[in-house]
């Protein structure tokens, strides 16, 4: 059963903050990853290559969940924003979330804000804007978790793709890999890399509820459910409805699927998707010439990252 709301206790989420869920695997930790890291940098100076882990193909999980948001029932109160804020226990905001300036330039999720909502006219119906919540897509085949060398993401049975904080070391070729612009690093805590994005609320998930800002939503913009069911409510509503829908689910395909669905009255592109990417999964497109990146190279502008800011930050103590 798809489900748009359900009243739950506000607070913080078991399992969500800063770092992520807590529902990931156990791993090794950050120094002695480190240390292996080295070592096989070590080696490959003599010819070794990223390990073909990066590029393994996820085969997705048939019973997943996912998101649908409507823009056309958005409204732009920003409940959502301000839903995930206390969910994850995020700094509180310089600008209030019942504040509308915002919308006077666009945004993107950041170290403290996992989604944001914008605003975009509308030249065929002036007056009547459409909004946009933004955040992790949460792809079927992750490009950040085959970008990954150190298998710091991972797509769970659930839907969601869940980040690692113990096992990354600040590469942050996450961020490149991504088509969606999700990932943002954490600058404040340059000796201990950090990415956050949104994590689709997994532990809420995980115990039978739904995410925070779909909960929050109190048009019921964004509905929750298994995303195979959530795609058959858009087909409908776009056969049923020609004259306010664009005919495009987007999210159904681009980049093998994600796990957010989108329909829009206006096109996709005038309201800042991109739109230009493939159907297949990003990984397809990109491992051939990974695979052949000796792994020295991938590592070297981690390790220069941290040196500097260590740097800065014993010349800020004097």
């Amino acid at each position: 059963m798809v489900k748009s709301r359900e009243r739950r206790p506000a607070g913080k989420d078991p399992g969500e903050g800063r770092g992520g869920s807590r529902e990931e695997k156990p791993g090794i930790s950050r120094r002695d990853c480190l240390k292996a890291l080295t070592a096989a940098g070590s080696a490959t100076l003599i010819g070794g290559s990223v390990d073909a882990h990066a590029y393994k193909k996820f085969s997705g999980w048939p019973d997943r969940c996912g998101v649908l948001a409507d823009l056309t029932e958005c409204v732009g109160c920003r409940s959502c924003e301000a839903a995930c804020n206390r969910a994850n226990g995020l700094p509180k905001p310089d600008v209030p979330f019942d504040e509308k300036s915002v919308f006077e330039e666009k945004r993107r999720p950041t170290a403290s804000a996992y989604t944001v909502v914008n605003r975009y006219e509308d030249p065929e119906k002036p007056g009547t804007p459409v909004y946009r919540k933004v955040q992790c897509n949460h792809c079927n085949e992750p490009g950040c978790a085959s970008a990954c060398p150190v298998r710091a993401y991972t797509k769970t049975p659930e839907g969601a793709v869940l980040y690692n904080k113990d096992l990354c070391f600040g590469c942050r070729y996450c961020m490149v890999a991504c088509p969606f612009y999700a990932p943002a690093y954490d600058y404040e805590s340059a000796l201990e890399p950090r990415v956050v994005k949104c994590t689709m609320c997994h532990g809420r998930v995980k115990a039978g509820g739904v995410p925070a800002c779909v909960e929050a939503c109190p048009v019921e913009a964004i509905k929750f459910g298994k995303r195979k069911e959530l795609i058959k409510i858009a087909e409908t509503r776009i056969r049923n409805r020609p004259d306010r829908y664009v005919d495009h689910i987007y999210g159904e395909h681009e980049v093998g699927g994600t796990s957010w669905l989108y329909l829009s009255r206006a096109p996709f592109e005038r309201v800042d998707f991109p739109t230009n990417l493939p159907e297949k999964p990003l990984v397809e497109q990109t491992k051939g010439f990974l695979s052949s990146v000796p792994l020295v190279l991938v590592l070297w502008p981690a390790f220069l990252g941290m040196a500097y800011a260590a740097t800065r930050n014993k010349e800020d103590d004097k």
